[in-house]
């Protein structure tokens, strides 16, 4: 019984590493070169021009959920984000995260526990807040800019963060509208080993303070709802 379980179990790792293998042969691309300076920055602010920047840098209160797993409170104003997840409720100092403080079914936990679920919490924000601002991230400190000529003649912003985040190091293609709006990003990040993948920004919502905020992403056979988006001054 168990050599049997032994060559089902080898089966199934052959079949999982010959499936990835042709995956990223057939979708794995290398990092794109660009130039820096002038024209790159002069896309990234046509892009944020097109998303109504100033009206983003005002606008204290942003709400979202992601996929309906973690839910989100933003005060920019006081730099303080309201995390919710199943009976998990922190409220994230984003400038000091040890003054965080944490419940679990409106309760205060021990000092152990309260750190675990700061630690998560900043994670989930870290990733799903990118997935809601990230055009607006172009100019953040530690982040690279180079125009990319593309193979249909048009032009494309990469953008690589060489600090910040969960996992310095990533960059991500801008697809751009002639409009200025995003259309999509590729990415080349550590947790994804397949470099170039794909998804779209969509569902653009002009919110109650005048930013322009996605609510649906797709990636591959993956839809990723932003959930109900609102904006406040």
């Amino acid at each position: 019984m168990l050599k049997k379980l032994f060559k089902i179990l080898i089966f199934l790792i052959l079949f999982v590493a010959i499936g990835f293998g042709v995956l990223y042969y057939l979708y794995n691309k290398p990092l794109p070169t660009g130039e820096s300076g002038p024209e790159a920055d002069a896309l990234a602010y046509r892009m944020l021009d097109a998303l109504h920047y100033k009206k983003f840098n005002n606008t204290k209160i942003i709400e979202w959920s992601f996929r309906g797993d973690h839910s989100y409170e933003w005060n920019r104003k006081k730099a303080i984000v309201k995390v919710s997840w199943r009976d998990n409720v922190v409220e994230l100092d984003l400038i000091t995260p040890h003054s965080s403080t944490a419940y679990v079914n409106n309760k205060t936990v021990s000092y152990e526990a309260a750190q675990n679920l700061i630690e998560n919490a900043q994670h989930y924000f870290n990733n799903d807040s990118f997935w809601l601002v990230a055009p607006y991230k172009v100019f953040d400190r530690g982040a690279e800019r180079y125009l990319v000529d593309m193979e249909d003649g048009s032009e494309a912003l990469l953008v690589t963060y060489r600090q910040g985040g969960d996992t310095p190091g990533d960059s991500y293609l801008w697809i751009i509208e002639p409009s200025g709006m995003p259309k999509s990003f590729r990415m080349w990040t550590k947790i994804i080993p397949i470099g170039g993948l794909e998804a779209t920004w969509e569902g653009w919502i002009e919110t109650e303070s005048g930013a322009l905020l996605p609510t649906n992403h797709k990636f591959g056979p993956m839809s990723i709802s932003m959930g109900e988006v609102k904006g406040f001054n």
